[in-house]
C-alpha cells in the first residue's frame, strides 16, 4: 500500500516553497552583521540581499550607529498547468555602539551586491575627545 503525502496532488509541491517561511521572514528582524577594526577604521558588514538602496536609512546618535529598513521581495514561478507566488516583506533594524575613538563625522556607507559596508576612522588618541572633571571638596 502506498501513502499519499499532504504535498501530492494536483500542486505536488505546492507545500514546499512555504516551508520554514516563518523562519526565513524572522531572519530579517536583525540582518546578519559582522563589525571589525584594523588601527585605522572600523568596519561593519550586514547582509541585505534583495534590499533597495532606498529602502535603507543608516543614522548616528549619542554614539550608536542604527540601520533600519524594509525587505520586499517578490518571487513568482509559472509551469504548464500551476502558478506561484510569494511575496516577503518585513522590517529590520540593528543598532552598534560605536567605540569612543570612532570618528562619527567621517562615516561612509555602501551597499554592493546585497552587502552593506559602512566605515568609520578611528580618530588618533591627540584627536580623541577627553574632558576634565572638576574635583569638589568633601
Amino acid at each position: 500500500m502506498v501513502e499519499k503525502s499532504h504535498t501530492s496532488g494536483f500542486w505536488p509541491h505546492l507545500y514546499e516553497p512555504l516551508r520554514g517561511l516563518g523562519e526565513r521572514l524572522s531572519e530579517w528582524v536583525a540582518p546578519a552583521a559582522e563589525a571589525s577594526g584594523d588601527s585605522n577604521v572600523y568596519r561593519i558588514t550586514v547582509e541585505l540581499p534583495g534590499v533597495a538602496e532606498d529602502d535603507i536609512q543608516l543614522s548616528i546618535d549619542d554614539g550608536v550607529v542604527t540601520l533600519t529598513g524594509e525587505k520586499k521581495i517578490e518571487r513568482e514561478e509559472k509551469g504548464e498547468t500551476w502558478f506561484f507566488s510569494e511575496r516577503q516583506y518585513g522590517s529590520f533594524s540593528r543598532s552598534f555602539r560605536l567605540p569612543p575613538d570612532a570618528d562619527e563625522d567621517k562615516v561612509d556607507a555602501a551597499l554592493n551586491d546585497g552587502v552593506l559596508t559602512i566605515l568609520l576612522p578611528r580618530r588618533s588618541p591627540a584627536e580623541a575627545p577627553t574632558r576634565r572633571v572638576s574635583i569638589r571638596r568633601g
